[in-house]
């Protein structure tokens, strides 16, 4: 008998270590684009290959001729006074009905999700996640970010299932 229970434990320990946690990715119900448009720094991220090194991070948002968005991702590599780093993409509004959801292309026609999910009411911080449970952003108009508003931010990431522990910070240079 208690190898039985023994065995039914080990199971259901194994089959719950398998599940990945549930995040909430639900995007904003409010969003402006042209709002949004405009110089974003990099407060923190999960780390990823395509930005692991860079600091002093930005991404602008611009409308192109098209209608497209113009997305430009800057960067120093490993200091402030690295070599910098910049790479052009674009996005789009896939659903007009969930305009917070993006598609965004740095190579071809290959569109990533980029679901901004917690916002600022005045367009001052952000945090950007996506339909993947690997990708993670909190942006901020400024180089810097206030300590109690990243916290709170941070609350809000870990409420939705985000393990903000993964989170690294980015040197950013202070504000003129």
């Amino acid at each position: 008998m208690k190898t039985l229970i023994a065995i039914s434990f080990l199971i259901i320990f194994t089959a719950c270590q398998g599940q990945q946690t549930m995040i909430d990715k639900t995007a904003v119900a409010q969003f402006d684009l042209e709002r949004y448009l405009g110089q974003w720094y990099e407060i923190a991220r999960y780390d990823h290959s395509f930005e692991r090194g860079l600091v002093g991070v930005t991404a602008t948002y611009s409308i192109r001729p098209d209608g497209k968005i113009k997305v430009v991702n800057a960067g120093y590599k490993n200091s402030l006074t690295g070599k910098r780093s910049e790479a052009i993409g674009k996005a789009k509004v896939s659903n007009p009905a969930e305009p917070a959801k993006l598609k965004v292309a740095f190579f071809w026609f290959f569109y990533a999700d980029y679901f901004v999910i917690e916002l600022d009411p005045n367009y001052q911080w952000a945090a950007v996640g996506s339909s993947s449970n690997d990708y993670l952003w909190i942006l901020s108009r400024t180089p810097q970010m206030d300590k109690a508003i990243y916290n709170d931010i941070l609350k809000r990431l870990t409420k939705r299932g985000y393990d903000t522990q993964k989170l690294i910070l980015i040197a950013q240079a202070e504000a003129l």
